[in-house]
């Protein structure tokens, strides 16, 4: 049975750091256990805030930056420097401004064709972790629909489930995007949802209730195989 904690927060900067600081506690445990951490990034104004905490002090220099391997959930198939790209929001936020050596961030190619850049993403994890990769830490988001990564809703998000890295064309965004699957993500040892905003209330409630399925809420894709699922979750979120 999936282990599910679910954390409620009074505001958006409370959210943001409350993720910054299970960042750090994560990937100290992570090294402490074996010696190397392994961090998923998410896209997102929430993530973006988390970020920016984490690439100043205290958490900074609580966080051995040479012991880590930084990767990414999902990206829009645009260059490195577009204003849509993950890569260059977590680059502006947190990877410009740490010790993190260059090799150690593993950016999927969202500028190169999407099949390409997909299978290419996958081989690069494969060649890192193995042929059964188990991240450490997973940090996503959930939209308004009930979007994860690049997850939609409306076809089936357990599609080529272990090619590991999906090229998937979103019709409601009109754009390409790359996203790790669901097994990708299921098996980490751990997995934050996190999430803000009262757009998001209705699709919270109904996800927490367990309503609906993958295909209509790709969120629910989402259930670790031994891992910790936690939902941190902003107050405007919630239904009262």
């Amino acid at each position: 049975m999936t282990n599910v904690h679910r954390e409620v927060l009074p505001t958006p900067e409370a959210l943001a750091e409350r993720i910054a600081d299970f960042v750090v506690a994560g990937l100290g445990e992570a090294q402490t256990h074996h010696g190397e951490a392994s961090l998923v990034l998410a896209g997102g104004t929430t993530p973006r805030a988390a970020y920016m905490l984490l690439a100043k002090a205290p958490r900074r220099n609580a966080i051995d930056w040479t012991r880590i391997t930084l990767l990414f959930g999902d990206e829009r198939c645009v260059a490195p420097t577009d204003a849509d790209s993950n890569y260059r929001m977590a680059r502006e936020a947190l990877l410009a401004h740490v010790p993190l050596p260059a090799s150690a961030v593993l950016r999927m190619r969202g500028e190169a064709p999407p099949i390409v850049a997909a299978a290419e993403y996958a081989a690069r994890i494969r060649e890192r972790f193995g042929s059964s990769p188990r991240f450490d830490i997973v940090l996503l988001g959930m939209g308004p629909d009930g979007h994860t990564a690049s997850l939609f809703p409306g076809s089936d998000p357990f599609v080529d489930d272990d090619a590991l890295v999906r090229a998937v064309y979103s019709e409601s965004k009109q754009q390409w995007r790359l996203t790790l699957t669901p097994s990708a993500i299921n098996a980490a040892r751990s997995i934050v949802i996190a999430l803000a905003g009262s757009e998001k209330a209705a699709t919270y409630s109904a996800v927490a209730r367990g309503e609906g399925d993958p295909v209509l809420y790709p969120v629910e894709a989402i259930v670790p195989i031994e891992g910790q699922l936690t939902w941190l979750v902003e107050r405007s979120s919630v239904v009262d």
